[in-house]
């Protein structure tokens, strides 16, 4: 059988909430075998078959407020391998516009990042020209950003370290500066750290970014090499983001996760957290709170 695992934010996961998933499922022809409590109040698991995972997903998804649903295949739940974007999935905050915050034009920079994660413009593109806009500005404007701005996302460093803990392999990949993304992948503990490099010189940035760029297709090469080199099932992956950028790694992955994400991204994943923390992932993969490194 299946699983569809009930993730309640609030942790306020009711049976009268389980009773309702139930027969949304056996509504639309599923056979829901025995409710399991991962940690009581907070995720459950719903074992279930004859029905595929589009049809289950459908029934559940939106049925309960402010609960996350993931549904997958019982068999390689755990994952070895997990790959993970940065900028507003392992951080709060997107680099590129505070950088500009401190360059005075935030807003501008900002509308064109936000289109960007849309898939409404070409990824490199795009950060050409949001990069070109930061020429001149102090380099010294890098560490106050790290200081003041950079905030890691709830969950992620437990996120990182448990599965670590259990055997997986995590890498962040981040369409984002290396100036950044190696200290936070360095603060969650992440394995290997890949993403672009800032021209700079003369204590200022240049305005360019290093070639090649890290986007859409670095990504989902990063997570096909990986798991080729650790011999992976590719039901044995996980990749988790939020932008357009990240959807071509996310349909390559076993378990392919839009965090509180752009419509697109959403659209294109197997699994939507528009609710929890990162720790939801955690959940997902049947780790109870016990189990979790913090």
């Amino acid at each position: 059988m299946d699983i569809a695992t009930l993730i309640a934010s609030n942790g306020d996961l009711s049976f009268a909430d389980i009773d309702q998933a139930r027969d949304a499922l056996g509504g639309i022809g599923a056979m829901v075998g025995e409710t399991a409590w991962i940690d009581e109040g907070v995720a459950a698991d719903l074992p279930f078959g004859r029905v595929d995972h589009g049809a289950a997903r459908a029934a559940l998804e939106g049925l309960l407020p402010g609960i996350d649903v993931v549904v997958q295949a019982t068999q390689g739940r755990a994952k070895k391998l997990l790959l993970a974007d940065m900028d507003s999935t392992m951080i709060t905050i997107e680099c590129i516009d505070e950088l500009a915050d401190y360059a005075g034009i935030k807003p501008q920079i900002a509308e064109v990042t936000e289109r960007a994660m849309r898939g409404e413009l070409d990824f490199e593109e795009a950060l050409d020209a949001r990069v070109a806009l930061l020429k001149g500005l102090d380099e010294d404007a890098i560490e106050r950003c790290r200081a003041e701005r950079v905030r890691l996302m709830p969950g992620a460093r437990t996120l990182v370290q448990t599965m670590k803990e259990y055997g997986a392999r995590t890498v962040l990949v981040s369409g984002g500066f290396t100036v950044f993304a190696d200290r936070v992948a360095q603060a969650i503990g992440f394995d290997r750290a890949l993403s672009n490099h800032l021209g700079m010189g003369g204590g200022v940035l240049n305005g360019t970014v290093a070639r090649p760029i890290v986007g859409a297709t670095t990504k989902r090469e990063t997570l096909i090499a990986e798991r080729e080199t650790l011999g992976l099932d590719r039901s044995q992956t996980l990749a988790v983001g939020d932008g357009a950028n990240d959807i071509p790694m996310i349909e390559e992955a076993g378990l392919g996760v839009a965090y509180h994400a752009k419509p697109r991204t959403a659209a294109a994943a197997d699994a939507r957290i528009a609710h929890g923390d990162l720790t939801a992932l955690l959940y997902a993969q049947g780790y109870r709170r016990a189990d979790w490194v913090e």
